[in-house]
């Protein structure tokens, strides 16, 4: 065999010869990557030229090896994966140690308002709700100033709710309050939450139903008394053919009074009118013009 093409049985390489002179040498002979006898051009680098039985087992290896960042990408994938399980393993029973340890709120005392809001002078509120509530019984309407509640002076409506959740339930306490200026005390007796829920619930399901007026409580407004300190609600609509028009009751009359309840928010008119009996004649006062007026309103059925 002449010399210049005699090769390694081991690597592959022309004896005397390396890589790179072999490429050089070999290669480009017949213009074109020289391919040995028995060699498939797997066997041959990049460059054209062969690869030696070595070389061939390394390259295998290396592409079955994984690189450096593929096993950082796995391990982080892994590692998320494994976080994300535990999270969801261990946050419901932390909810749940969380709901036990967490001590329930004591029970407050409810007096039968819709809600207080802070006033010149203390709080006050918009209506009594139900039928027999604590406030329905001691004579509290909406409009009212509490200043005072068993004992102790209020003034924003976050001391009077502090109050009721420290007055027993059942207690009986002294209220005072403001109405047209006038400065007057009246006794109660606070409630449960679940007692105050039955009220109501006992007046939303009562037989004999609400009652109706005739007029558009959505269209009305509380106003000053000119030359007193007394409210009253003006009606801006009176609806035709109902029970306020046919007693005479016109738009812009004031109302001061409903069944002898001061009225003094549209919203205590309001729930006065649906807590009056259907068919029962309910005497209103209202001002109109200056004129003080009683007029007897047969109540219609809502």
């Amino acid at each position: 065999m002449p010399r210049e093409l005699r090769f390694c049985r081991n690597c592959g390489y022309r004896l005397g010869e390396g890589s790179a002179e072999y490429t050089e040498t070999v290669r480009f002979q017949n213009g074109g990557p020289a391919v040995l006898p028995g060699k498939s051009s797997a066997s041959y680098g990049l460059s054209g030229g062969p690869l030696g039985p070595a070389a061939t087992r390394h390259l295998g290896k290396r592409r079955k090896r994984m690189s450096g960042m593929a096993w950082m990408f796995l391990g982080l994938l892994i590692f998320f994966i494994a976080a994300a399980g535990f999270t969801a393993l261990v946050s419901p029973i932390r909810r749940a140690v969380h709901i036990e340890n967490t001590p329930a709120a004591p029970p407050r005392s409810y007096v039968g308002v819709n809600s207080f809001d802070t006033a010149e002078g203390g709080v006050t509120f918009d209506t009594v709700d139900a039928p027999g509530s604590p406030a329905d019984k001691a004579g509290l309407v909406g409009g009212d100033i509490i200043t005072s509640f068993d004992g102790q002076r209020v003034q924003t409506d976050d001391e009077i709710m502090d109050l009721l959740g420290r007055t027993e339930i059942g207690k009986t306490v002294d209220v005072v309050f403001l109405r047209d200026g006038e400065q007057k005390t009246t006794k109660l007796t606070t409630v449960s939450k679940a007692e105050f829920e039955r009220l109501g619930k006992e007046f939303r399901n009562r037989p004999e139903g609400r009652g109706l007026f005739g007029y558009d409580d959505g269209n009305s407004e509380r106003v000053p008394i000119a030359g007193t300190k007394t409210f009253g609600v003006r009606l801006d609509e009176v609806h035709q053919s109902r029970p306020a028009d046919l007693a005479g009751i016109k738009e812009g009359d004031i109302v001061t009074e409903f069944g002898g309840i001061p009225i003094r928010t549209p919203e205590e008119l309001s729930w006065r009118v649906r807590r009056a009996l259907p068919y029962s004649t309910v005497t209103v006062v209202v001002m109109r013009s200056g004129e003080k007026l009683d007029i007897p309103v047969k109540m219609g059925k809502q």
